[in-house]
């Protein structure tokens, strides 16, 4: 009976795949039934289940995975010649478990309709425009830097801790409802991962854990990038599975809270990102651009390109294409690359706006 059972949930992976396809298709259903509808929901009651533990439970869980499964390949090691169809079965239930509760909890986002549509943007823009907006973003950048600072060339050092910056997170989102409603932030639940070093390795900043609906924040990274990086994964727990739109609005948050540090932090992230993109298309227009630039602000990018550098491995690469494959098989086109999208909706929601 039991290998019965395990069988029919082993099976149960083909419908789960093809209904996940199904709601590819259709956009609009996943935006009103499950992002705007189911998701809320669930993610809120894991949010206030789990958000008030100082710890990171969905990192105890990961950790705990791992090693069961390690364990019980060792202990099965066996069976793959022996009794390798139930060997296979038995993988193929806990696959079907795992890529069900993935997708019941968080990631149908993935499918839902894209951020620029809601926002009525284009998706599209000029070099001009995009120039335009580099400018704007460097001129606020500048004063903001010389703000904090009182001298162009000394680097922003911010005066929190980082457990201080995190408490602060949720207050850009609060203001930031104001606009758009739908961004409202309930249940605070960020965390400080347990698992920073091998994240750092990996070379990853943060991540959501979609079975518990934690915000999990590199707490190695320099404090420069964690106000960005945990609105970042904020927006993430409020059901915007694609990185490029979690960049916009972690950027969105970060420059609408009132703290000045945070807002450094936001305008800088979105004009490295634009400055990125002004090199792709013209190497010798960003080599002027970044002279512009004050060169306090150019050092705190400098800290953090110096952190990623010491930190760079054989292995990391393969993390960084692993990652790409599966933000392709979900929906997001170009993998890592598909984080240039952000540069659009920067471009298209900064360009009539005065900063």
């Amino acid at each position: 009976m039991l290998k019965h059972k395990k069988l029919i949930i082993a099976l149960s992976i083909i419908p789960a795949i093809l209904i996940v396809k199904l709601l590819a298709q259709f956009p609009e259903f996943v935006e009103t039934y499950y992002s705007n509808g189911l998701y809320p929901l669930t993610s809120k009651i894991l949010r206030f289940t789990l958000g008030w533990l100082p710890f990171s439970f969905g990192d105890f869980i990961y950790a705990f995975a791992i090693i069961f499964i390690l364990r019980w390949l060792f202990l099965n090691r066996k069976r793959i010649i022996k009794d390798f169809k139930h060997w296979l079965i038995d993988v193929f239930a806990a696959l079907a478990i795992i890529y069900i509760a993935f997708h019941v909890f968080w990631a149908i986002n993935y499918y839902r309709l894209p951020l620029h549509k809601n926002l009525n943007l284009k998706a599209d823009y000029t070099t001009e425009e995009l120039l335009a907006v580099t400018n704007k973003l460097i001129d606020k950048s500048n004063k903001i830097q010389l703000q904090i600072a009182n001298n162009d060339t000394v680097k922003v050092v911010f005066p929190y801790t980082k457990p201080q910056l995190l408490k602060k997170v949720p207050d850009g989102y609060n203001i930031l409802q104001n606009t758009f409603p739908h961004l409202e932030y309930e249940g605070k639940s960020i965390k400080k991962s347990l698992l920073s070093m091998p994240l750092t390795y990996m070379g990853f900043s943060g991540y959501l854990n979609p079975l518990t609906n934690e915000a999990q924040v590199n707490s190695w990274i320099p404090i420069f990038k964690l106000p960005t990086t945990a609105s970042h994964e904020v927006a993430h727990q409020l059901g915007y599975a694609a990185e490029n739109e979690a960049n916009f609005i972690g950027f969105l948050a970060a420059t609408s809270n009132t703290d000045i540090y945070f807002k450094y932090s936001g305008y800088t992230f979105a004009l490295r990102h634009c400055l990125h993109e002004i090199y792709r298309r013209d190497p010798e227009l960003y080599t002027i651009k970044l002279q512009e630039l004050n060169p306090g602000i150019l050092k705190n990018y400098q800290d953090v390109r110096t952190f990623w550098k010491n930190h760079k491995n054989p292995i990391e690469p393969l993390f960084q294409t692993t990652y790409s494959t599966f933000l392709e098989v979900n929906n997001q086109k170009g993998g890592m690359k598909s984080y240039s999208y952000v540069v659009a909706l920067l471009v298209n929601y900064l360009q009539n706006k005065t900063l």
